[in-house]
């Protein structure tokens, strides 16, 4: 029965009817979080836990009555936020009404423990560190930040069963050695340097290859893997550490996706997946080796490059990729001209071949690397480089 349901949640047209469309594109802060909150307020209401360094609030929801406890974090870095849309589409999804089956069968299953935007000085700097330019994610050792000792302190007092730690990876992924960007990358974190693996680890691999079987349909090749190099200060290493099963969800890029609303979507079924998975009274850990089958994450792509291009009268490749600048309350996206080469074997999510003819910059200044170009004249046409 519960396929069945799962097919009708993954259908593109149920989850438009689910998303959180008020709030979109690729900055995300607690401005947008008041929006789900109020949405909410009568249904699932959330609770204020701590504060940044700055003072902002952090919030959380405590859904659910079930036995098996889920504790969910987003935006421990404040410029990764697309995994914090899906988690309001995925609150969105829990306060439907007795129509939604599934979702009460989490709610009665699960009690899920949500912080929406762990790093709220981050998000809205829109930067990966905090407010006192500290990296969370390599704080939960040290706790010298207030929003990682939370964290910390949350995770003690909510004795979670499993941890699912949300993030953001950049356009330059691929799933393994081929031209298939990573839309998304998933990882059971290493509990020591020997990265020996455990019933905790066991049971985070086997929801991760179950999170890949339930997404070929819509990301077949297009999901990746990161390697699992042990580092005791990253939150999931932690809580593996303290054999708490823990994975790592990455979102990545869809294809012309630099909002990231098509990953979004992906990243709301790949957390029904887990959740589902995890609500059973025991996880199937039989299969868990195909874990070791999804595609370990390559960097082998940019966002533009243009093939057999004359500069300077030698016939080169030109690798170009976007710099994410916060212009108020939006991102934009800076075409840099990353390297200049006879050949780069990198893939881009966009090529154009120049045919050995002549490139140039509007103001015909040169073409070098670490400059940015927002467009290029090609056999005297003028091509945009910069999205719009």
């Amino acid at each position: 029965m519960k396929n069945e349901q799962l097919k009708e949640v993954f259908k593109s047209d149920f989850y438009t009817g689910i998303k959180v469309n008020e709030i979109s594109g690729r900055y995300v802060a607690n401005r947008d979080l008041n929006i789900v909150r109020k949405k909410l307020e009568n249904i699932f209401p959330s609770e204020k836990i701590g504060e940044s360094v700055e003072g902002r609030s952090i919030y959380k929801f405590q859904i659910g009555n079930g036995e098996r406890k889920i504790l969910i974090w987003s935006q421990m870095h404040g410029n990764e936020s697309t995994t914090t849309k899906a988690v309001f589409d995925l609150l969105n999804f829990l306060s439907l009404d007795d129509k939604n089956s599934l979702g009460l069968e989490i709610l009665n299953s699960c009690t899920l423990y949500i912080i929406p935007i762990l790093n709220p000085d981050g998000a809205k700097a829109y930067t990966r560190v905090n407010a006192n330019s500290i990296d969370l994610n390599r704080d939960l050792q040290d706790l010298s930040q207030p929003e990682s000792k939370l964290l910390k302190k949350i995770y003690y007092e909510f004795k979670p069963d499993f941890c699912l730690n949300l993030h953001d990876q950049r356009t330059i992924f691929s799933a393994g050695d081929v031209p298939k960007t990573a839309t998304l990358s998933f990882l059971t974190p290493s509990k020591d340097e020997e990265r020996n693996i455990d019933e905790s680890r066991r049971l985070s691999m086997a929801v991760i290859a179950k999170i890949a079987e339930d997404l070929d349909e819509f990301l077949s090749g297009h999901i990746g893997r990161y390697d699992d190099g042990f580092n005791i200060n990253c939150a999931g290493d932690t809580f593996q550490n303290l054999s708490t099963p823990t994975i790592l969800f990455e979102a990545g890029h869809s294809k012309d996706d630099y909002e990231r609303e098509e990953t979004r979507m992906q990243v709301f079924r790949a957390l029904i997946s887990a959740i589902c998975q995890i609500s059973k009274s025991g996880i199937d850990t039989s299969d868990y080796e195909k874990y070791f089958k999804i595609p370990e994450n390559r960097k082998l792509f940019n966002d533009l490059i243009i093939r057999n291009a004359s500069v300077k009268g030698k016939i080169r490749d030109v690798s170009i990729q976007f710099k994410e600048l916060r212009k108020g309350e939006k991102i934009e996206f800076v075409p840099i001209i990353e390297k200049i080469a006879p050949e780069i074997s990198n893939y881009g999510h966009r090529e154009i071949d120049a045919e050995e003819n002549t490139i140039k910059l509007p103001d015909n200044s040169e073409i070098i690397e670490n400059v940015i170009v927002n467009k290029i004249i090609l056999n005297n046409e003028e091509l945009e480089v910069k999205l719009r």
